[in-house]
């Protein structure tokens, strides 16, 4: 059980640090290259930070734990909203400008309502991971336009960008290594914490499903939680909201898609009958915030925060279990 820990451990740390090495060097070929930030925001920063998710999903579908591959995206997309949100809202109230939120808050929606259409199945087969991804891409290609068309193109992305720019000044060859660095670590992180968490749940005879909807899931959506609580200390949290809405977005499309790409992904049974729901309800908690501008303020931050304890308590007293009391009552 301590090995199990020791290598859970291990790959939370390896992961956003290996996807921030990767993103570092990515962003700095990107610019040598000359493209443009707002291009290098929506492509390499947005795939980039994301790429934990991606490898984890992927190595837990390729070792037959389809509830830690499927549990990771869920998981990290109620995380998101409940703790990321509130946890920045905590420090500094966030507001929405209703002009991008609701368009972008309408595509997180269809692209959940995609996602428990397909789960239906059971299985999410390759062809529908094909379909998924040219959702994305043709995602990618509406905010590129939308952003550019703006009175100031890029502007609202150029703190994403500036944030790995630390080697942009640097040589050919640290850039490219930086790139290889990063990607074995990505890859390194997510073998330790998959085999970490199936042990966990092997010895301690809790599903896979759980540990990939929490431990998994908040583990791969560090990153995303350091850097809203830094945009909040810095009086800049009205970015994380956007940065969720995204996250959310690439989470279902880009990696369950490419997942499913490579492995038909299988929706457990618990996933299919609580969570994505719970992830559906939790995603239309955002709408009326995002039609009306109205601010995520600290009472508010507060409930976020509450609910999301209370979702990880209810997923280790055992959701069939309480599911089944209530049907009893």
């Amino acid at each position: 059980m301590l090995l199990s820990i020791a290598l859970l451990i291990a790959g939370i740390a390896l992961l956003p640090l290996g996807s921030n090495t990767l993103v570092s060097g990515a962003v700095a070929m990107s610019e040598r290259l000359g493209v443009s930030p707002l291009l290098v925001a929506l492509t390499v920063v947005a795939f980039g930070t994301s790429l934990p998710e991606l490898v984890v999903c992927l190595q837990a579908a390729l070792t037959n734990a389809p509830g830690i591959a499927v549990g990771n995206v869920v998981g990290s997309n109620i995380a998101n909203i409940l703790l990321i949100l509130g946890a920045a809202a905590i420090l500094k109230p966030i507001a929405c400008d209703p002009r991008t939120g609701v368009q972008d808050g309408l595509v997180m929606i269809a692209a959940t309502v995609l996602f428990g259409a397909l789960a239906l199945g059971g299985v999410i087969p390759r062809w529908h991971g094909l379909i998924m991804l040219g959702l994305l891409a043709a995602y990618v290609v509406f905010a590129y336009r939308r952003e550019a068309a703006g009175p100031h193109p890029g502007d609202t992305h150029l703190t994403e960008v500036e944030e790995f720019e630390g080697l942009k000044n640097r040589s050919w060859a640290v850039i490219i290594g930086a790139i290889l660095l990063g990607l074995v670590g990505v890859i390194a992180g997510a073998n330790l914490l998959v085999t970490g968490a199936v042990d966990i749940a092997r010895s301690l005879g809790v599903s896979e499903e759980v540990i990939g909807l929490t431990m998994v899931a908040l583990g791969t959506s560090l990153p995303e939680l350091a850097v809203a609580v830094a945009a909040a200390m810095k009086g800049q949290s009205d970015m994380a909201l956007g940065n969720v809405v995204g996250s959310n977005i690439f989470n279902i499309l880009a990696i369950l898609g490419a997942t499913a790409v490579v492995v038909p992904v299988v929706i457990p049974d618990q996933i299919l009958h609580f969570d994505l729901w719970a992830m559906a309800a939790v995603s239309i908690l955002l709408i009326p915030i995002m039609l009306t501008g109205r601010r995520i303020g600290r009472v508010e931050a507060g409930l976020f925060l509450l609910a999301y304890g209370g979702y990880t308590t209810i997923q280790y007293l055992g959701v069939e279990h309480i599911l089944g009391r209530l049907a009893g009552a």
